[in-house]
């Protein structure tokens, strides 16, 4: 199975002690959005936006035999499901992301679907 990142950080699987990291490919999934409109809000130094509207992914390539694609989350939440051929790194309270005392995840022990 090829395993192609589609983010623009490196990710870390760890498996039986084991560490594979996947390099960002070069090629970013996103989702497009447009912010909402702007407001004051008293006591609050900058402006705030209204609700974003999320659009289309943008730089998902297109399905190819024999490769999971790795997504962030939002990417993955936008699909919903129409791609089993897309995953996301597995950083949820129950998936065992491995963390840094800072609570940053370092590597992850799962792929999850959409």
């Amino acid at each position: 199975m090829n395993i192609i990142n589609c983010t623009p950080h490196a990710i870390t699987l760890r498996a039986d002690g084991t560490d594979t990291v996947l390099a960002p490919s070069g090629t970013v999934a996103r989702v497009s959005s447009t912010p909402g409109a702007l407001e004051t809000v008293p006591g609050v130094p900058v402006p705030v936006a209204g609700v974003q509207t999320f659009g289309g992914i943008e730089g998902l390539p297109e399905p190819v035999p024999g490769t999971l694609f790795v997504v962030s989350a939002m990417v993955l939440a936008a699909l919903r499901g129409s791609r089993p051929d897309v995953v996301g790194p597995g950083t949820g309270p129950n998936d065992g992301a491995v963390r840094n005392e800072k609570g940053h995840v370092v590597a992850v022990t799962r792929l999850v679907r959409g």
